[in-house]
């Protein structure tokens, strides 16, 4: 497939996925522009990536940290803004944590600490989201509601910048199954966003429900099948 026959697909499929995010955020009495799209290039390859700034998407996200060194260094000429947003083991933080634009999977104090390390170390200022257990499976890593109320108030003394919370519903073919997961991510933060003003970040949604996570509050949601499937060879 020629780099015009990429381009056409992918612009077809963005403007669908915009439209879609445009719509629902009036539903919500939102605009569009406060949600932020995230195209997740874990499956694809850099060709296909090296694409999306100039469709307008530069925001990309990895959920592998080896697979971001990759592709950020591949793409270094690109103006890419890299979201890191699987697991992160602390091991990785300081190679991950130059390359990353934002942090979404901070899922406990010891890598908060980590992060807070390299950061000093390295002279950077990150921001980061912690993580919740949104869904309450065994399975899924973050932090509960009484684990949050304790770690943000270390805000005042980091380096690392908290702007926001994470959270992925569990998974089911129907997107409003994921709703009460998010309704419950956003009373987390608004709960807490008037003694920490720094929490303005909703990480949310993702291809199968992406709707229902902008209707309930999100900010920045995290696509990836819906615009690359068919792709993954390219």
């Amino acid at each position: 497939m020629t780099d015009s026959e990429l381009k056409a697909i992918l612009t077809e499929r963005l403007a669908t996925v915009r439209s879609r995010i445009a719509v629902a955020s009036r539903r919500a009495g939102r605009e569009p522009d406060k949600v932020t799209l995230v195209a997740v290039t874990k499956t694809v390859s850099t060709r296909v990536a090296s694409l999306l700034p100039e469709l307008g998407v530069p925001d990309l996200g990895e959920s592998r940290p080896q697979e971001l060194w990759r592709k950020a260094e591949a793409l270094r000429a690109f103006p890419i803004r890299w979201h890191m947003i699987g697991h992160l083991q602390r091991n990785k933080v300081e190679r991950t944590l130059p390359l990353s634009y934002l942090i979404h999977s901070v899922d406990s104090a010891r890598l908060l600490d980590e992060i807070e390390t390299q950061a000093r170390k390295q002279n950077l200022r990150p921001q980061v989201l912690l993580q919740i257990n949104a869904s309450h499976e065994d399975q899924k890593h973050g932090f509960d509601a009484e684990e949050l109320a304790a770690i943000l108030p270390r805000q005042e003394t980091l380096t690392v910048k908290i702007v926001g919370l994470m959270g992925m519903a569990a998974l089911s073919p129907d997107p409003e199954q994921a709703r009460h997961a998010f309704g419950g991510l956003k009373a987390m933060i608004d709960k807490h966003r008037g003694e920490h003003a720094s929490l303005t970040q909703l990480s949310m949604g993702m291809s199968g429900d992406y709707e229902v996570a902008i209707e309930e509050g999100g900010t920045l949601v995290r696509v990836g099948s819906t615009l690359f499937e068919g792709l993954e060879g390219e």
